[in-house]
């Protein structure tokens, strides 16, 4: 599988990039601009030396990105129908993964906001119809999605409006080791799973950890 990824050289983008490229998957990194992409290969490749990250990583525009088999939009929440919608004939007929939460902190504490639509995967959806949008890994820390000494270790919530979609990116979540994606329904729920990102991040910050989302009851495949 070619994997592109727009916005691919921000902290969620550049981490999935080299999770997915030690996993031997192909991966086109993404930006406005190539010359972006490629200081942010050869920033991963000198990070993890000896793991030929540069053998599967490849930098260009987010056009190049739109041009793979699956594509994920990375990008900061309130980018990313703008960026999708700017490479919609590219993306037409593909599945597309929408990764990004609405969030703002507000003093000590994140707060998911409403963006248009009622979540950043729906706008996407919008902005590309012809595409097949699903929302996934949102509730995955960038830096531990990035760091590729430590395995990773959460259940995924997945939805979208289309069976291939769900089925697509689940298979690619499933990809990585430690990760369990489960179909969440439609894409009406990615509201309250983007929102929930806000949760986890104050956890976080309250209790100096990384909390992962587990789903009991539900047995293992």
């Amino acid at each position: 599988m070619h994997v592109g990824i727009l916005g691919g050289t921000g902290p969620a983008g550049s981490g999935l990039a080299a999770r997915l490229a030690s996993l031997d998957l192909d991966v086109t990194i993404g930006s406005r601009a190539a010359d972006r992409a490629e200081a942010k290969i050869a920033e991963l490749t000198e990070r993890w030396p000896g793991r030929s990250l540069e053998k599967r990583l490849r930098p260009g525009d987010n056009a190049a990105a739109a041009a793979a088999d699956l594509v994920v939009i990375a990008t900061p929440w309130d980018g990313a129908a703008v960026t999708a919608g700017s490479v919609a004939d590219a993306l037409a007929g593909k599945v597309v993964v929408s990764i990004a939460n609405a969030l703002a902190k507000v003093g000590r504490e994140f707060e998911p906001l409403v963006p248009p639509r009622g979540s950043v995967a729906a706008h996407v959806q919008h902005a590309v119809p012809d595409a097949y949008v699903a929302a996934a890994l949102h509730h995955i820390p960038a830096r531990e999605l990035g760091d590729l000494d430590h395995p990773v270790e959460s259940d995924v919530l997945v939805c979208s409006d289309h069976r291939a979609a769900t089925k697509a990116a689940s298979e690619l979540v499933n990809l990585i080791p430690g990760l369990r994606a489960l179909n969440a329904g439609t894409l009406s729920n990615a509201s309250p799973i983007e929102a929930f990102t806000a949760v986890l991040l104050q956890l976080n910050i309250r209790y100096k950890t990384h909390a992962a989302l587990r789903i009991t009851g539900i047995p293992l495949d």
